[in-house]
């Protein structure tokens, strides 16, 4: 079972970035992303459903975040767009079984290694 988030990198404010998560080894599951901006604790940014049909997100990020997945390829999507420096964390891709609409940290079980954002002024 594995997470694999790739697609970070150092951006302009105002710029956009689309982050990619791939799975493998399990199906079946709800998908999130959560962020650890700089000497602070994770929180959660974006869900989706396991068929894409729901999405939930941080009120932080709403209208310029976009969660989506490719189920045929185990692989979901955060396309983010007028990115601003509070932007700048390590993102964190994560799966879960349970159903709902799921924010908590605890509420996930597999994740992935972070790709870290930085978004300069």
């Amino acid at each position: 079972v594995q997470l694999q988030a790739s697609g970070g990198g150092v951006v302009q404010a105002g710029g956009s970035l689309r982050l990619s998560c791939a799975a493998s080894g399990f199906s079946g599951y709800a998908m999130a992303w959560f962020r650890q901006p700089p000497g602070k604790e994770r929180e959660f940014v974006a869900y989706i459903s396991m068929s894409g049909g729901t999405t939930y997100y941080a009120d932080s990020v709403k209208g310029r975040f976009t969660i989506s997945r490719d189920n045929a390829k185990n692989t979901v999507y955060l396309q983010m767009n007028t990115l601003n420096p509070e932007d700048t964390a390590v993102y964190y891709c994560a799966a879960t079984f349970r159903f709902g609409i799921l924010t908590m940290n605890s509420d996930y079980i597999y994740w992935g290694q972070g790709t870290l954002v930085t978004v300069s002024s």
